[in-house]
């Protein structure tokens, strides 16, 4: 396990998160490397998102989605809703074991856990390292320029200025489940987008319709492209199909009762087999109560559109900035 400290010159939380993170290692062996950072430039390059940042493998446990690289004071909430310049214990001891450590946060602005542990999720798999970022770039951009994965001549050229082999960067971007690469070696997804068909499209204003991994994702792509869009998508049990219109910001959904399931198999494994297949809208609370009761292994909760609508800004919002 490598453990990274990133913090600006002589920042005061530095010390106290030393001695939380060698409290959680406990007997566990691990590289702690310290890079101290004074400019903005250095702090994107290496995914600081505010002193100090820990990294875990390379991966910044804590990360908030839309969250910009800067050598600001960085600040923690804990589980019982209090801010802190680092992290409590238990939240290291749950990034180190790689599960989510902001599960358990709470506070007035806090969304419903659920929720909350899929914002952390997605936010953890946000690349950080260069190379990676401006791949993941360039193929959210091929899906929505094309409505497919981008042509893969395009990708060379641009891990090319990084001296990084393309097939060396897509590996990493689907081992942290940034992207999906099929059997075949192919682009299967990047969320919010997929290469196949699904039961959530996307018509955008000023492009072609895509496919979305699950309601989630369809709700953040007219955010991370700042666009009009109408999305369909079907109930997974009774197949009737929800229309939200997204114009200027603002959602308008048909029918105006529908709600959205945000839940999640428990286990470790990507996004895509643990919680897209249960991310769906139903016409209305009842029929999405039906459905939670009839899958009593998907621990979740319904959420109304509005909240639906700014989990999805909140998790894809920020992926095409910097």
């Amino acid at each position: 396990m490598r453990l990274q400290i990133l913090q600006v010159p002589d920042c005061s939380n530095v010390t106290p998160l030393r001695e939380r993170l060698d409290e959680a290692l406990g007997d566990t062996a691990a590289q702690v490397t310290v890079q101290v950072i004074d400019n903005d430039v250095d702090a994107a390059a290496a995914g600081m998102a505010g002193s100090p940042t820990l990294l875990v493998d390379g991966a910044d446990p804590f990360a908030e989605p839309g969250r910009a690289p800067s050598v600001s004071c960085r600040r923690y909430r804990d589980t019982d809703g209090r801010v802190s310049g680092a992290p409590s214990v238990a939240q290291l001891r749950q990034a180190l074991l790689g599960q989510d450590p902001q599960c358990c946060a709470a506070g007035p602005d806090t969304p419903e856990p659920s929720a909350t542990t899929l914002q952390a999720w997605r936010a953890r798999a946000t690349p950080a390292d260069p190379a990676e970022r401006a791949l993941h770039q360039a193929i959210l951009r091929g899906f929505a320029g094309e409505g497919v994965a981008p042509d893969a001549m395009v990708l060379p050229q641009t891990a090319a200025p990084f001296g990084r082999p393309v097939a060396e960067v897509l590996a990493r971007l689907h081992d942290r489940d940034v992207i999906r690469i099929g059997p075949d070696g192919a682009i299967r997804a990047a969320y919010p987008f997929s290469a196949v068909p699904t039961r959530h499209q996307v018509q955008l204003a000023r492009g072609p319709s895509v496919d979305a991994m699950c309601v989630i994702d369809a709700l953040g792509i007219p955010a991370m492209l700042d666009t009009d869009a109408v999305i369909s998508t079907a109930a997974p049990d009774s197949g009737l199909t929800i229309t939200i219109t997204v114009t200027s910001g603002l959602a308008v959904w048909e029918p105006p009762t529908a709600v959205v399931f945000v839940g999640a198999q428990a286990g470790t494994g990507p996004s895509e087999e643990l919680c897209c297949d249960h991310l769906n809208a139903f016409p209305d609370r009842a029929a999405g109560q039906a459905w939670v009761n009839a899958h009593p292994e998907v621990p979740g909760s319904i959420v109304d559109g509005a909240d639906a609508e700014q989990l999805g800004a909140r998790i894809f919002g920020g992926l095409l900035r910097g």
